[in-house]
């Protein structure tokens, strides 16, 4: 790799490593597992960077090589859980302890009741409503079509809602 490359490919780490593990720590529940993939994955990203052709942005073509070195995780330990909550906690700008604890739980609900939907429903609703990512880029990343990704977001809305209200926690709050 050249000394171009090189340069590149450091900033691409510097500016992105952060999002990839979180969005990996999401998905694997296991800090050291995320800590590992995430490092796989820019190993890909070092091997294939001059293949980036800008026709998406940077973290969505990371995110799509993150998600399959994830899949090929799993595969691997023959697992389909995709995430545990305890490690995943909400940001708030100055709230109060009770608002924490309030939040916290309310959180975590909706996280377990996330992780007991089928996996597709899962990666949608990880990568639309947590992770925020567009339709087009979502389709990009789990290699659908833009339709798919629209219909598969309110089936899951419509899955998690149910699982919310057979648990006895659906409120407006929390979703």
């Amino acid at each position: 790799m050249s000394d171009i490359n090189v340069h590149r490919f450091q900033k691409v780490y510097e500016d992105y490593s952060d999002k990839v593990y979180g969005y990996l720590l999401l998905l694997t529940g296991k800090k050291e597992v995320a800590e590992d993939l995430t490092q796989e994955t820019f190993l890909k990203v070092y091997k294939h960077l001059h293949q980036f052709n800008g026709d998406s942005l940077m973290f969505t073509w990371l995110v799509k090589i993150a998600r399959n070195v994830a899949i090929d995780y799993l595969r691997r330990v023959n697992r389909l859980r995709f995430f545990s909550l305890e490690k995943y906690t909400v940001q708030a700008s100055q709230p109060s302890p009770v608002e924490i604890i309030v939040k916290g739980e309310k959180t975590s609900q909706l996280y377990k009741a996330i992780q007991s939907l089928k996996l597709s429903y899962q990666e949608v609703l990880i990568l639309r409503k947590i992770k925020e990512f567009s339709i087009r880029e979502t389709a990009e990343i789990l290699g659908w079509n833009e339709n798919k990704v629209k219909i598969t977001t309110s089936r899951a809305m419509a899955a998690l809602k149910k699982e919310l209200k057979r648990r006895g926690e659906l409120s407006e709050e929390i979703i």
